[in-house]
């Protein structure tokens, strides 16, 4: 039997056993499921799997390996670098295995290896509980929680994976396996930010956390105020309550954000500095969490780069430098341009996980958007430029959500040096052919 008669015979077989379905490119939605967030992304699989059971995922790691075809996991498919996403290869597409249970006695939860912040968010709302999510509705949960986590949240509740409490995972054999602090807890141990290296994840257990009341203050500055802002919020982060949160976001105009897991009223004192200074609007109220996480979403469909720098401090210079860099922001465009306090629950969780960014005091995330592959270049640029201005604050450390392919050193800064071959070894014991390579890869030793 030919190579090409093979392929069909066991794509045949493959539909046959699957509760889901898989696509080639001949088939009718086979666009539709490869478009990812980003669209400088134009990759086109051999067959998107959209599975919907545990059962379907394991088919499709034997496909796959049968064939030697490679494997790419798509959950949001938010990332950066597009890689839930291959060429001739399989993607695995778990956004059908979408459910969400919640226990509030125990205040956990557990979450199908494709669903979104928006399921996570609404599912725990009604229990008055939450846990740290991403600052986009429409992030995958997994993804997120396993490459460290960090969203408007974690400075009251530490990182993703700080409440990360277990892994339902698939191996690169087809095996079907738990990972906890007392199974496989090295793996477990790996999973807490070394991303989707080890296996698919088909679910994850989160712990929650007690979020009756949720306010947020956003005024909006015209830009040549924006030192003055920044300087102003700096200074409440650095006096506020440890779960203050929020961020400074630029686009055409000067956006500062505070968030406050209390009531309204609290906040309203909190944000005396900010409100004492000239601006052209602002929304000062309580509000839902879940509500709240679709307010600043990014649009989807255009095309972008993102990258991030972690950083020692904020002094009056680096202010400057970050101000300064707002204003030659690639225009026309979505672009946004953001400043996050970190600290808090943050700085003071577990220091045993692969997160070398845990101590920085802030975080610097540049996020070119745009339509037009005209743009590209000074897009791309754009926030090529804002990571070297800003490098003499720089930790050397960056969380691996925030950043798109960018060479193994920059995979090293996002696991941390001391770390690197024990995740190594790790890898080599559970997908020893790195038959997961679509992420920031891990080489297995």
């Amino acid at each position: 039997m030919s190579p090409f008669s093979k392929a069909h015979t066991r794509l045949a077989a493959l539909r046959a056993h699957l509760t889901g379905d898989a696509l080639r490119p001949e088939d009718p939605g086979y666009d539709d499921a490869r478009t990812l967030f980003n669209a400088r992304i134009d990759r086109h699989p051999a067959v998107i799997a959209r599975c919907e059971t545990k059962a379907d995922v394991v088919h499709c790691v034997r496909f796959a390996r049968d064939l030697d075809l490679h494997i790419a996991i798509r959950a949001g498919g938010h990332s950066p670098a597009g890689m839930s996403l291959n060429d001739n290869g399989l993607v695995i597409d778990l956004r059908r295995m979408h459910t969400v249970t919640v226990h509030p006695g125990s205040r956990t939860v557990r979450v199908e290896g494709g669903a979104l912040m928006s399921h996570l968010d609404h599912a725990t709302r009604p229990h008055g509980l939450a846990t740290t999510g991403a600052r986009n509705s429409t992030t995958g949960v997994a993804g997120f929680a396993l490459g460290g986590g960090t969203g408007w949240l974690d400075r009251a509740f530490g990182l993703a994976v700080d409440n990360l409490l277990g892994v339902e995972l698939v191996t690169a054999d087809g095996s079907q396996i738990q990972a906890t602090d007392h199974e496989n807890p090295e793996l477990f141990w790996a999973l807490h930010g070394g991303g989707g290296n080890f296996g698919v994840a088909t679910a994850l257990t989160l712990r929650l956390h007690s979020l009756p009341d949720f306010s947020i203050a956003l005024l909006t500055y015209r830009p040549e105020s924006g030192p003055d802002v920044v300087r102003g919020y700096r200074e409440i982060i650095e006096t506020a309550p440890p779960e203050t949160g929020g961020g400074i976001i630029r686009t055409q105009l000067v956006d500062a954000l505070l968030t406050y897991p209390g009531p309204e009223q609290d906040l309203r004192k909190l944000a005396r500095p900010l409100l004492a200074l000239p601006h052209e609007a602002v929304i000062l109220t309580a509000l839902p969490y879940a509500a709240f996480q679709r307010i600043l979403d990014s649009p989807a469909g255009l095309r972008n780069h993102s990258s991030a720098e972690s950083l020692t401090g904020l002094p009056d210079k680096a202010v400057d430098v970050f101000c300064e860099l707002g204003n030659t922001m690639p225009v026309p465009t979505a672009t946004r341009y953001s400043l996050f306090p970190q600290g808090g629950a943050i700085a003071s969780g577990p220091d045993r996980f692969p997160v070398p960014f845990r101590d920085a005091r802030w975080t610097v995330h540049p996020f070119g958007m745009w339509e037009d592959p005209a743009d590209d270049r000074r897009c791309v640029q754009w926030v090529e430029d804002v990571r070297a201005a800003l490098r003499p604050w720089s930790t050397g450390a960056v969380c691996l959500n925030l950043v798109g392919d960018e060479g193994a050193d920059r995979v090293v800064a996002g696991l941390g040096a001391g770390n690197i071959h024990r995740l190594a070894a790790v890898k080599a014991a559970y997908d020893p052919d790195n038959v997961f390579r679509f992420n920031h890869n891990i080489l297995p030793r």
